[in-house]
């Protein structure tokens, strides 16, 4: 009998978990113990494996590309991932997926902020590293992981073995083994969370998740469309003929669900159908891996609008610049593992004062959103490479419009 893969393993969770929680109904109560130690294990880990990863991702940039042409990377990727964060707040305020519910974990109403939006900016620069690790504040951990990247980079310019960045690599790789046991842990804490809420809620809580899912799927069309025409504008090329370029990419990212697994066919097909030169698609294309993941963004603003009407929660106008802050900056720490969209929500939903219990309700069809939001991250990473190209002039149009054939080989 061939094995079940971890997919598999955590849908079949999520049915059992939901079918064990409507027979049992409100006395499967206890089971949420199970799920509250499994979600722990994710959030003990995820500062610094958020921290890690932006350090090593800035640090291991060459002083030479963080100039202008790394400016010009990083406000791409900053705007671009602001945008989704936006579109997911309004789509989910249009479809209104968790709206109706009334659910009651235990959550209270997050109250209207008395912050100006200047206090808030403010308080996005850290007083004390080590106070903003121990209250998980992710904004101020990014910031100063950003910093921290730049002074390695710098490093690493004078002192090729760059002692300090060799050990956050390696201290990634441990951090990472950890996250990856801890989601083997994964099918165990959604079939005990799921069973708790549908025993508790009820079928009720099928349809919102549907209606997620359907936000998403409408939120990647939108934006998809959106990344192909501002750069077909920017590019002077076909919106046809780039839509057709970035297929393959596209199929690969949406039936694998890994940015990692597609970055081989991103870099190619960067090269070879789009016409970007290797410098760029080969700088740009893996940053954008760590610090550019559109799909994410939408995902996470989507998901804290959507639990926030599970729980009857009212958001005031500085709550909601702050989801879109926070899913712009969470996305600069993306790893690359098993469950990456659980663990950047549970770095984002405590902030926003939603419980972490509620990671439950969208852990059963991550998977499904995950398809979408691959799709977005890896296409838009492309689409940055191209841009770049332009700016650089480094894009050649004859292989774009297919005058010049370059082999896989060559690329």
């Amino acid at each position: 009998m061939k094995r079940l893969n971890m997919t598999n393993k955590i849908m079949i969770s999520m049915v059992l978990g939901m079918v064990v929680g409507l027979i049992v109904g409100p006395a499967i109560a206890p089971v949420k113990v199970v799920g509250d130690i499994f979600l722990r294990l994710i959030q003990m880990s995820v500062v610094v494996l958020i921290m890690g990863a932006v350090i090593e991702a800035v640090g291991s940039l060459d002083p030479k590309e963080l100039g202008k042409l790394g400016g010009k990377i990083f406000a791409w990727f900053m705007g671009l991932t602001a945008l989704a964060a936006a579109l997911g707040i309004g789509l989910g305020y249009i479809v209104k997926p968790g709206a109706g519910l009334n659910m009651d974990m235990g959550a209270t109403a997050i109250a209207a902020s008395e912050q100006t939006l200047s206090e808030m900016i403010v308080g996005f620069f850290p007083t004390n590293i080590i106070d903003a690790m121990a209250k998980a504040n992710m904004i101020q951990v990014i910031i100063f992981s950003i910093l921290f990247g730049l002074s390695l980079s710098v490093i690493g310019k004078q002192d090729k073995d760059n002692v300090v960045l060799n050990f956050i690599r390696h201290f990634n790789v441990a951090i990472l083994n950890v996250v990856k046991m801890v989601m083997n842990l994964a099918p165990i804490g959604i079939f005990s969370l799921l069973a708790w809420v549908t025993g508790t809620i009820g079928v009720k809580v099928i349809i919102p998740l549907a209606k997620f899912l359907g936000s998403m799927a409408i939120g990647t069309v939108i934006y998809m469309i959106f990344l192909i025409f501002i750069s077909a504008a920017y590019a002077k090329v076909s919106p046809v003929r780039l839509a057709k370029h970035l297929w393959k990419m596209t199929v690969v990212a949406f039936t694998t669900t890994s940015s990692a697994i597609t970055l081989p066919t991103k870099m190619e097909d960067s090269e070879i159908k789009l016409g970007v030169s290797k410098r760029i698609s080969r700088l740009v294309n893996p940053l954008g891996m760590a610090l550019n993941s559109n799909g994410l963004s939408l995902y996470l603003s989507l998901a804290c609008i959507t639990l926030a009407q599970f729980f009857g929660m009212e958001m005031s106008i500085i709550e909601l610049v702050r989801i879109v802050v926070l899913s712009t900056l969470a996305c600069l720490g993306t790893v690359v593992v098993p469950g990456g969209g659980l663990v950047a929500l549970a770095t984002v939903l405590p902030a926003m004062g939603l419980p972490p219990e509620s990671i439950a309700l969208l852990a059963g069809i991550d998977w499904f959103s995950g398809m979408f939001r691959t799709v977005l991250n890896v296409d838009s990473d492309a689409l940055v490479a191209m841009m770049i190209a332009v700016d650089e002039k480094e894009l050649d149009y004859d292989i774009f419009n297919g005058k010049k054939v370059i082999s896989s080989s060559n690329s």
